[in-house]
C-alpha cells in the first residue's frame, strides 16, 4: 500500500507511474518528484510544493492544484477539467498538454512553454502569459480578455472566435496566427508581428495596432 503520508512529506521521490487517484496530497512537500506517468485523477494537490517535479505524461485530470507551486515538467500531461486557480507555472513545460476545461484565474503563466497545448474554450480571463512560448497552442474560443500576452511566441497559434478584449498584445509574435472572428475590442498591440496572421472577421476596434512585420 502507497504511504501517503510520507509522500506528502517528501520522503519518497520516485513515484513513476504509480496510482494516486483521489489522494489527499494537499500541502505536500512534492518538490523534484518523479510522478512521470503518474495516475493522479481527481487528486487533492491544493497548495502543494511541486517545484521541479516529474510530471510529463501525469494523468491530472479534475485534480485540485490550487495554489500549487507547478513549475515543473507537464510535457503531454492530461490536465483536462483540473484547477489551476492561482498555481505557479513559470516556466512550466506544458507542451503538447491538454488543458481543456481546467480552470486558470489568476495562475501565472509567465515565461512558460505551452507550444501545442490545447486550451480550446478555457476561461485564461487576466492570465500572465508574459513571454510565454504559446506557438502552434489551440486557443480557439478562449476568453482572454485582459490577459497579459506581452512579448509571447504565438506564431502559427490558432485563436478563431477568441476573446482578448482590453488584453495586453505589445512586442507578441502573432505571424501566422489565426485570429478570424476574434474579439480584439481595445486590445493593445503595439509592436505585435502579425505577418500572415488570419484576421476575417476579427474586431479591431479600439485597438492601437501600430504592429511591425
Amino acid at each position: 500500500m502507497t504511504d501517503i503520508e510520507a509522500i506528502r512529506a517528501g520522503k519518497i521521490k520516485q513515484l513513476s507511474g504509480v496510482d494516486l487517484d483521489e489522494e489527499d496530497l494537499s500541502g505536500g512537500h512534492l518538490e523534484g518528484t518523479n510522478l512521470a506517468g503518474a495516475s493522479l485523477v481527481g487528486t487533492n494537490l491544493s497548495g502543494a510544493n511541486l517545484n521541479g517535479a516529474r510530471l510529463d505524461g501525469a494523468q491530472l485530470m479534475g485534480a485540485q492544484l490550487a495554489s500549487a507551486d507547478l513549475r515543473a515538467n507537464l510535457l503531454g500531461a492530461n490536465l483536462m477539467q483540473a484547477d489551476l486557480t492561482g498555481a505557479d507555472l513559470r516556466g512550466s513545460n506544458l507542451r503538447g498538454a491538454n488543458l481543456m476545461g481546467a480552470k486558470l484565474t489568476q495562475a501565472s503563466l509567465s515565461g512558460a512553454f505551452l507550444s501545442g497545448a490545447n486550451l480550446m474554450g478555457v476561461n485564461l480571463q487576466g492570465v500572465d502569459f508574459r513571454g510565454a512560448d504559446l506557438r502552434g497552442a489551440n486557443l480557439n474560443s478562449a476568453t482572454l480578455q485582459g490577459a497579459d500576452l506581452s512579448e509571447a511566441d504565438l506564431q502559427g497559434a490558432t485563436l478563431s472566435e477568441a476573446n482578448l478584449e482590453e488584453s495586453d498584445l505589445r512586442g507578441a509574435n502573432l505571424a501566422g496566427a489565426i485570429l478570424a472572428g476574434a474579439n480584439l475590442l481595445c486590445a493593445e498591440l503595439e509592436k505585435a508581428k502579425l505577418e500572415g496572421a488570419t484576421l476575417d472577421r476579427a474586431c479591431l476596434v479600439g485597438t492601437s495596432l501600430t504592429a511591425v512585420s
